[in-house]
């Protein structure tokens, strides 16, 4: 399966992938999801928000035992965010049947798409929709960097965007959804384990900070007559890093856009977004509210106008102790070890479904931490594991 899937929307010069939703690379993952989904003579479906289903028994009965992730990807982004929790959710059901174990209740495994939010700016698209945390009038909205939107390209893709909304039927059949996700970060490296338990994403967001100068020609016009905006957004990109270090948080300004960006030509407009994450909403607040504070002294200083626009943010997730607490007791019941449980920084489907139904992660160890890259990296008897401990938390699950 991962020898099958690795060459779709690889690009050839970085390294990484373009899986981008409702694109050509994308219906190339959804094709290989239901090709799976038919070797292994399940129910196959798609919802009216484009996220794929395959399913061993009927998921009417309810109290059903999902996991799954997202095949899409950052642009240039590794080839173990998302996939992974897909391909495992798939050999996970293989080492079941490989066991002999018969579920009791409905065993699901879902695509998610437009996870990564690469295309049209917002993450978790399609499970937003699902859990109603997106309206229809918000998607219908979203469009990509040649002013396609969403609905222009699902109806391409040949998914009626109509259909689009809320799916309460559909989740309340859920009795708990498990993704399995390789880790963004290095926690389990240094402890040495293999596997972890997710306790919480932390609250994060996306704030877009518009610095706005004049345009003026770069080699006739004097140091002390310009309203440069650059000069006030390089000071604010350090300033972040500063308050991030302080607060024990992450801050990045990863994306700029600079107007009208001529090598011979003072700028007019800087934009640029930050994004924040840390453990709790008070020193995500406190970083934030440093950044804005010292970015409009910045601009000040400097003669220049600034805005900023909150664009994304979600509050601290949780999720669901008693499922939590009960897959660690699932995956160290038979060498009586203690899972390791870690909070994350990173936004996942999981999160967005942990407000509707019982929601848990769980994470493969990556050696150097590195993810949304082409460095991306699991080492194979890492994923094994992974797989396997999946198959232990779906069997406790769905055939206890």
């Amino acid at each position: 399966m991962w020898r099958q899937l690795l060459p779709v929307g690889r690009n050839s010069a970085s390294g990484g992938y373009r899986r981008f939703a409702w694109t050509g690379a994308d219906a190339d993952c959804r094709d290989w999801f239901r090709e799976q989904a038919r070797r292994r003579g399940l129910t196959y479906e798609v919802d009216r928000n484009g996220n794929q289903w395959a399913w061993l028994g009927d998921p009417a009965a309810g109290d059903a035992v999902v996991t799954g992730s997202h095949l899409d990807s950052v642009p240039d982004g590794g080839a173990f965010d998302g996939p992974l929790g897909v391909v495992s959710a798939f050999a996970a059901l293989d080492e079941l049947r490989r066991r002999g174990v018969r579920p009791v209740k409905p065993l699901g495994i879902v695509n998610f798409g437009d996870e990564e939010g690469a295309r049209f700016g917002l993450a978790c698209v399609g499970s937003r929709l699902t859990a109603g945390a997106l309206t229809v009038d918000q998607a219908h909205r979203l469009t990509d960097a040649d002013g396609i939107t969403l609905p222009q390209a699902m109806e391409t893709a040949g998914h009626d965007p109509d259909a689009i909304g809320p799916d309460p039927v559909r989740l309340g059949r859920i009795g708990a959804f498990v993704e399995l996700h390789v880790e963004q970060g290095r926690a389990l490296d240094l402890t040495g384990d293999r596997v972890g338990v997710a306790s919480a994403i932390w609250p994060h967001g996306r704030w877009r900070f518009d610095f706005r100068g004049e345009a003026n020609h770069a080699g006739t016009t004097r140091l002390a007559d310009r309203h440069d905006p650059m000069l006030p957004y390089a000071e604010t990109v350090l300033t972040a890093r500063q308050e991030a270090e302080r607060a024990g948080a992450v801050a990045t300004f990863g994306k700029m856009a600079v107007e009208p960006n001529g090598v011979n030509a003072v700028p007019s407009l800087v934009r640029g977004w930050l994004d924040s994450r840390a453990c709790d909403q008070e020193r995500l607040d406190t970083v934030v509210g440093g950044v804005e504070r010292a970015a409009r002294a910045y601009a000040a200083a400097h003669d220049v106008q600034l805005d900023v626009e909150r664009e994304s943010f979600t509050p601290v997730v949780e999720f669901d102790h008693t499922l939590r607490d009960g897959i660690a007791r699932i995956l160290g019941k038979d060498a009586g070890l203690k899972v390791p449980v870690l909070g994350t920084g990173a936004g996942h489907d999981a999160g967005i479904l942990a407000g509707r139904v019982p929601t848990a992660m769980l994470f493969v160890r990556n050696p150097t931490g590195v993810s949304h890259s082409p460095a991306e990296f699991a080492a194979e008897d890492d994923c094994v594991a992974g797989v396997l401990a999946l198959a232990d938390v779906l069997e406790g699950l769905a055939a206890p």
